[in-house]
């Protein structure tokens, strides 16, 4: 079986849809735990486990500025609790999370698109 790459289709951001930019190239990371090793003065080591949170990064979302869709991100990157978000890729394939808008949030009015990251607690899953 072939595997699929290639653009985010869309995201939804409670519960509203945003568009991708086609050649967005969009970093996923689907959270969990990070590990590292940690010698210890005899030569053998310790291996610690720190929690992260999941991050999708280069996102260029479309920005219809008539539906105030920049308002609608700011509001959503200044409340306080985490709100649902579903990432569709061109396989197929929908990560879905709990998260918020991380980051300066600008757009631009020649593409019409802001980039965006997001993130969040726990992991990114798979649905």
């Amino acid at each position: 079986m072939a595997v699929i790459g290639g653009s985010v289709e869309e995201i939804t951001i409670r519960g509203r849809i945003f568009p991708v930019a086609a050649d967005s190239d969009v970093t996923i990371n689907l959270g969990g735990i990070q590990n590292e090793v940690q010698s210890n003065g005899d030569g053998s080591a310790r291996k610690i486990q720190t929690r992260i949170p999941w991050s999708v990064s280069g996102l260029a979302v479309q920005i219809d500025h008539v539906a105030d869709a920049q308002g609608f991100l700011q509001e959503v990157a200044r409340t306080p609790e985490y709100v649902p978000v579903t990432i569709k890729l061109a396989s197929g394939a929908v990560y879905m999370g709990q998260g918020t808008i991380v980051e300066e949030l600008e757009s631009g009015s020649e593409a019409s698109t802001a980039e965006i990251t997001l993130s969040g607690p726990y992991e990114l899953t798979l649905q």
